[in-house]
C-alpha cells in the first residue's frame, strides 16, 4: 500500500497500520527508511490503540508540543495534553505540515484550546524542528501562519539549529488607551504583531499586577478577541524587562510576539531607538529585538528540544 506525502512516496512496513491525517499522511520516507511522525496503530490488551508522537520544545521556557501532521480535534488534544498534572504539560500545541504557499505551515493552539494566529517563540522552534529532523536543509525558510508568511534565518552549529532570527513583519502601535478597571485608570499601549497586545509600562516589574490585572485585560471589552497583556520596565536606553499574561495560556516564561510588541511600544515612546538591537529580558531568558523605521520587527532567540514523546489518543 502506498500513500503520497507531498512529493514523497511512503510505504507501509511490518504490521503497523498507517493512518492519514486529513490530506496529509502521517509518515515520511527518508531514503530507505520510513519515519513515523503522527498517528499509528498498535495492538494492546484492549485491541488497537492510536498513538501520537510529539516533540516537546521550548523557546526561553515557552514550551509547546510539536506534531508533524494535522488532526481532526487539535483544540481538544491541546487542552488534554497541555495540562501540567495530567498531560504532558505545555503552553499549548503546534502542528506542522507542508504548505502550498511557503516551505511549511504551522497551526498554534493554546492550552485552553483556542487557536492563535502567531507565536514568536513557537515559530523559532518550528524552524529547529524541520531542520533538525531532516525535512529541509535550507537555512532560510518561509512559514505560513494565520498572520501571514514569516521568514526565518537559522543559525546552525554541529548540524543542529541553535538560534533563529525571524522577520516578524510590521508592528502596528496605536495611541495609548485609558481603561477604567475597578474604579482605577489603567493606561496601556495597544500593539498588533499579527496578534493583539496591551503593553503597560511600570516602574517596578516585581510589583506589576501580572496575575490580577493580566486576566482582566485579557477579557476586557476593549479587546473583543482577547489580548496578551505585557508589563514592561525600562532598564536602559535599549534594555527592557518584561513579564506577560498570554491570551489563552496565562503566565508564561516568555512571549516572542509580546517582546516584539513591547519593543515597538518602547521605540514609539522614545524609551528605545529604532534600528538598534533591544535586549528584552523575560522570565525564561533574553530576546534581541530590532524595530525598523517602517515598523518592521526582527526577533532573534534560541530554540531547544526537551524530549521526544508519544501518547495514546
Amino acid at each position: 500500500m502506498k500513500f503520497t506525502c507531498g512529493k514523497t512516496s511512503c510505504t507501509t512496513v511490518s504490521r503497523l497500520i498507517l493512518l492519514k491525517n486529513g490530506t496529509h499522511p502521517i509518515f515520511i520516507s527518508k531514503g530507505n527508511t520510513v519515519e513515523f511522525h503522527f498517528n499509528l496503530c498498535r495492538r494492546s490488551s484492549g485491541g488497537m490503540e492510536i498513538i501520537m508522537r510529539f516533540t516537546k520544545m521550548h523557546g526561553l521556557g515557552n514550551d509547546y508540543l510539536y506534531v508533524w501532521g494535522e488532526a481532526e480535534n487539535p483544540a481538544e488534544l491541546s487542552i488534554k495534553l497541555s495540562e501540567r498534572h495530567f498531560g504532558a504539560g505545555s503552553d499549548g500545541m503546534i502542528w506542522i505540515s507542508p504548505s502550498d504557499v511557503a516551505d511549511f505551515k504551522m497551526r498554534i493552539f493554546n492550552a485552553d484550546g483556542s487557536e492563535a494566529k502567531m507565536c514568536g517563540n513557537g515559530i523559532r522552534c518550528v524552524g529547529k524542528y524541520v531542520y533538525d529532523k531532516g525535512y529541509t536543509d535550507k537555512k532560510r525558510l518561509t512559514i505560513e501562519t494565520l498572520s501571514g508568511i514569516r521568514v526565518l534565518d537559522l543559525q546552525v552549529a554541529g548540524d543542529k539549529v541553535k538560534s533563529v532570527t525571524v522577520d516578524m513583519g510590521q508592528a502596528t502601535t496605536e495611541e495609548d488607551l485609558s481603561l477604567n478597571i475597578a474604579g482605577e485608570t489603567v493606561v496601556c499601549t495597544p500593539v498588533s504583531v499579527g496578534n493583539p497586545h496591551a503593553v503597560q509600562f511600570v516602574e517596578d516589574i516585581e510589583q506589576a499586577p501580572l496575575t490580577t490585572l493580566g486576566p482582566v485585560l485579557e477579557h476586557h471589552s476593549a479587546f473583543p478577541e482577547g489580548v496578551n497583556a505585557e508589563f514592561v520596565q525600562v532598564l536602559g536606553e535599549n534594555e527592557l524587562r518584561m513579564r506577560v499574561w498570554e491570551r489563552g495560556s496565562g503566565v508564561t516564561m516568555a512571549c516572542g510576539t509580546g517582546a516584539c510588541a513591547s519593543a515597538a511600544a518602547a521605540v514609539k515612546k522614545g524609551f528605545c531607538r529604532y534600528n538598534t538591537p533591544i535586549s528584552v529580558h523575560l522570565d525564561g531568558g533574553t530576546l534581541k529585538i530590532q524595530v525598523a523605521m517602517d515598523g518592521t520587527v526582527t526577533m532573534t532567540g534560541p530554540a531547544e528540544t526537551i524530549y521526544e514523546g508519544e501518547t495514546a489518543v
